[in-house]
């Protein structure tokens, strides 16, 4: 695994080297860039309170990812299944896409309130989308073969759907909910920023008030982990559900 991600690694690595000795020579004077020994003194003294705010933030994603994810899935299960209601919805789904988060969420504040309802609206209209489409091509993309095969054998469609497209659709899904995993602690943070009593979209809000950048870079950057942890996990359970993909992968390199 070290192996795999040494480029990857290495440039973090040199990026961060060039960041501090910018900070250091004072190239970039400290208070429009802190350095990179300073958010880790910054997060080391706020990591109570990042955590508290953690969890309220983790609580909305989850939330909103599972219903965004339970929403998506039965959306495209019903676009494919109804030809006229795909033709119908799917172009509204694309506009819902060209419409910022930003704009967005300062409605749901103004109509739902401070409380967590809002921030979980908004972390389901960004999560459905990429979830629904990716679903929705896996199951156009299935063998038209083998389904001819299952409808002469005497098979429904429950049973070519369980048999045939969703199987085929699996790799689509979990692209698409590597995405909304990323979306969901996006969506959250945005939201809390533009309204709410807790969460690290508020946290923001308060250090970026202070001018307390050292704090702000230090929230980014554990916005970013959690990001990333979610599309490991993401990632894990794919490989759980598609153990054939990493036969597959190992003989093709063999």
């Amino acid at each position: 695994m070290l192996k795999r991600n040494f480029p990857s690694i290495t440039a973090v690595a040199v990026l961060l080297i060039i960041w501090q000795s910018l900070c250091s020579t004072e190239l970039i004077p400290s208070y429009m860039l802190p350095s990179p020994i300073d958010v880790a003194k910054a997060f080391a003294s706020e990591f109570p309170l990042l955590l508290e705010n953690s969890v309220i933030t983790l609580q909305e994603a989850f939330i909103g990812l599972f219903l965004g994810v339970s929403a998506g899935f039965f959306a495209a299960v019903l676009m494919d299944t109804f030809e006229i209601l795909r033709k119908a919805f799917y172009p509204l789904m694309i506009i819902t896409q060209t419409i910022p988060s930003v704009a967005i969420a300062p409605l749901l504040v103004l109509w739902f309130g401070y409380e967590m309802t809002p921030k979980i609206v908004l972390i389901v209209i960004s999560t459905f989308f990429p979830v629904t489409v990716g679903l929705l091509d896996g199951f156009r993309s299935a063998d038209k073969d083998a389904i001819g095969l299952l409808r002469s054998m005497g098979a429904d469609r429950l049973q070519i759907f369980r048999y045939i497209k969703f199987p085929s659709a699996l790799p689509q899904f979990f692209s698409g909910l590597r995405i909304a995993a990323a979306y969901s602690v996006v969506g959250a943070v945005i939201s809390e920023w533009l309204g709410g009593f807790g969460g690290l979209g508020v946290y923001m809000t308060r250090v970026k008030k202070a001018f307390a950048f050292d704090k702000m870079f230090a929230v980014i950057f554990l916005i970013s982990a959690i990001s990333l942890a979610l599309m490991a996990l993401v990632g894990l359970a794919e490989r759980k559900c598609m153990p054939y993909r990493n036969t597959n992968k190992k003989g093709e390199k063999s």
